[in-house]
């Protein structure tokens, strides 16, 4: 994010400054403050009530649990790695005794029935440590998610109530050494023998090992396993079997296992290797929900094109998507609440009084590196809210139309890769303003730069889950969406005139929305107020737009010149990633702009307005070379926003304590006693 205000010299004088509002009287505002407006007095407690939604209740229990153990925060630091992997397990198995990690499963086998409060669980058990938070993850979110998911009321019936308690621990078996995240060309295989009645499992080339698989390395009996599935000599492409994988402890015949080893972060999850020597496992095995093999051999699917069965069974498993972004924006709100309050209470330099040193708060610097991304952390907040309500709506039942579904998958990519991303940034931003002292580890920035690094490539590396969101985008979710690989897309895109390609786009009716919206006819973006939220969603909008009409344009020239469309692909990859985030930025802030109308008036409605302005604001001004070279931002307004966010960050400091208390971390969590106590 651009924090230099500087600027060429503008053609002609800038106007004043205008008060975007005519305040009434000021209260006394605290050092720091900006004394052209009242302090808003935010209600803590109602603000929390926003931010926990529907499922307070469960981030109540979440919390309540997370304080009970919170000494495991201290035992990350003094047990040996193996001794600490026992621990999280008995934490994990405990807190399972609560009911709070089966709350997405069925209530006939001992679970709560509602995939949205197994979301609101998850993320809030991201406030404490981070190898619970996976644990849990791997058992009851991947592993319990794919019986559900991909299997039948036999795997359900067999499977889900013992999981769901802990009774049987598993792990889920789909990356491979040598493949990531092309999942379609996993090594495995799993052939079925016709005569004996059962698949035969096998790690066939080099590469072709399970690995970094979570709970595999000590404590799974069971795997999930994704192999190419050959029946009579025929390939029917990926698909999942349950795999016993232990029995009394040890590796089951024909399985090897091995320990990953020590990690950057999460050394309390164990993490292995998985190879398998013509394992045998029954027929019944295989989850079946989208495909079939019966007894004398024969292949049945419902869903015909095995493109489309492949990430129709994919799908499926979007929650681990969905999940991780929401851990990635809870993890983000502890290293804020952490450094807002270090930086409320420690001095520095007498820079306006000769006898006190100030707080480091009261520093426009120090504002402009934590509150936007205060105010970035709170708009992430509510996007989450927004794709795990959709998510919880297809899982439930409540919404079933494929083009909704494909969707979901879209925008469950783009929130985690962004807010994950978030993360990364904000976790250190917030090290380096605690200075030396966050630099300990009792103060948690080690182990959440540790722990959360992975949360960037898990669950889908961030750039290869922008390419989604953008080949969705580029195709509209047509029909052919799903089966469509990289090259299929160029071709696809190619074959369409680029108006048309535009026209398919969500955004492409922008220029009559913005004159309906917005004063100036052509001239909005020079006219419009900086501070009116349709003028920001009008900026992201002409940059979606733009962006995605540019690949359009783009890959359709390339074949148009005969070029390789994998070629085409790759000189075009840069700007398919920048729409990609365009468009996920968008969809973000208007879930921020949306709830901030639908609140009743009053103080707490006004703190987050000014968040949400200031989440606007710093996005265009990250990106103002790209607005300035595109004709939708002058020199003079550039300059205007700058100064915008520095107001906005004088109006946000007096309340800046309240709005990471509102988050409601608990203070066990929090720990750092050489920063906050």
């Amino acid at each position: 994010m651009a924090t230099d205000t500087a600027a060429p010299a503008d053609p002609a004088p800038e106007p004043p400054e205008t008060v975007e509002e005519a305040p009434p009287a000021p209260r006394p505002t605290p050092p720091g403050g900006d004394d052209k407006f009242p302090v808003p007095q935010v209600d803590v407690a109602a603000l929390t009530a926003l931010l926990d939604g529907r499922y307070a209740d469960v981030r109540n229990l979440v919390r309540t649990n997370l304080a009970a153990y919170a000494s495991i925060l201290e035992e990350q630091e003094t047990l040996d790695r193996a001794a600490f992997r026992e621990r999280v397990k008995d934490v994990v198995l405990e807190m399972a005794a609560t009911g709070q990690t089966g709350m997405g499963f069925p209530e006939e086998y001992g679970g709560g029935g509602d995939v949205g409060a197994s979301f609101a669980a998850f993320e809030t058990l991201a406030f404490g440590d981070l190898s619970v938070l996976v644990k849990v993850g791997v058992q009851f979110g991947l592993f319990g998610g794919a019986i559900l998911q991909l299997g039948t009321k036999r795997h359900h019936d067999a499977y889900l109530a013992d999981l769901i308690t802990g009774q049987l621990m598993g792990c889920f078996a789909m990356t491979e050494t040598g493949h990531g995240s092309n999942v379609q060309a996993l090594g495995t295989v799993a052939t079925y023998d016709a005569d004996a009645g059962e698949f035969v499992i096998t790690t066939t080339e080099p590469g072709a090992n399970k690995d970094y698989i979570g709970n595999a390395a000590a404590h799974a009996e069971v795997a999930v396993v994704f192999a190419q599935l050959e029946v009579a000599g025929e390939g029917h492409g990926v698909h999942a079997f349950v795999v016993p994988i232990r029995r009394d402890g040890e590796p089951a015949e024909g399985v090897r296992i091995e320990d990953d080893g020590l990690k950057m972060g999460l050394n309390g999850v164990d993490n292995g290797k998985l190879w398998f020597d013509h394992v045998r496992v029954p027929r019944e095995a295989l989850l079946n929900r989208f495909a079939d093999v019966s007894e004398d051999g024969t292949y049945h699917s419902d869903i015909e094109n095995p493109g489309r069965r492949f990430f129709t069974m994919l799908g499926t498993l979007v929650q681990g998507r969905v999940c991780v972004g929401g851990g990635g924006i809870n993890a983000s709100k502890v290293a804020l609440a952490i450094a807002i309050r270090y930086a409320l209470r420690r001095r520095q330099f007498e820079a306006t009084s000769e006898t006190e040193e100030d707080l480091l708060l009261d520093y426009g610097q120090h504002q402009r590196r934590l509150f936007p991304l205060l105010a970035s952390t709170y708009a992430l907040h509510f996007a989450q809210e927004v794709v795990a309500g959709q998510c919880h709506d297809v899982f439930s039942g409540n919404q079933t139309a494929e083009k909704f579904r494909r969707e979901l998958e879209s925008r469950a990519a783009g929130t985690k890769a962004l807010g994950t991303w978030h993360a990364t940034r904000t976790i250190q931003e917030c090290r380096e303003a605690c200075g030396g002292a966050g630099y300990l580890a009792v103060n948690r920035f080690a182990a959440l730069k540790a722990d959360t690094d992975v949360f960037t490539t898990f669950e889908g590396d961030n750039t290869v889950l922008l390419q989604l969101v953008a080949k969705g985008l580029l195709t509209d979710y047509a029909g052919e969406f799903e089966e469509m690989d990289q090259l299929g897309m160029v071709r696809f895109v190619a074959g369409l005139a680029v108006e048309t390609v535009v026209e398919r786009t969500s955004v492409h009716k922008l220029f009559e929305r913005v004159r309906d919206l917005l004063p100036g006819g052509d001239r909005w973006d020079q006219e419009a107020g900086v501070l009116d939220s349709d003028y920001q969603l009008a900026m992201l909008r002409f940059r979606e737009e733009h962006m995605l009409a540019g690949v359009a344009r783009r890959l359709k020239r390339g074949i148009d010149a005969g070029m390789n469309p994998g070629e085409v692909f790759s000189r075009v990859q840069d700007h398919v990633i920048h729409a990609a985030r365009a468009h996920t930025e968008r969809l973000v802030l208007e879930a921020f702009v949306d709830k901030v109308r639908g609140m009743p008036e009053g103080d707490d409605k006004v703190v987050l307005g000014l968040l949400c302005d200031l989440h606007a604001l710093s996005l265009i001004e990250a990106d103002r070379a790209w607005f300035m070279e595109h004709g939708r931002l002058t020199v003079v307004r550039s300059k205007e926003i700058s100064r915008r966010i520095g107001s906005l960050c004088r109006r946000i400091r007096p309340v800046a304590r309240e709005l990471v208390d509102a988050f409601g971390v608990p203070e066990e969590m929090l720990r750092s006693p050489d920063l906050i106590s």
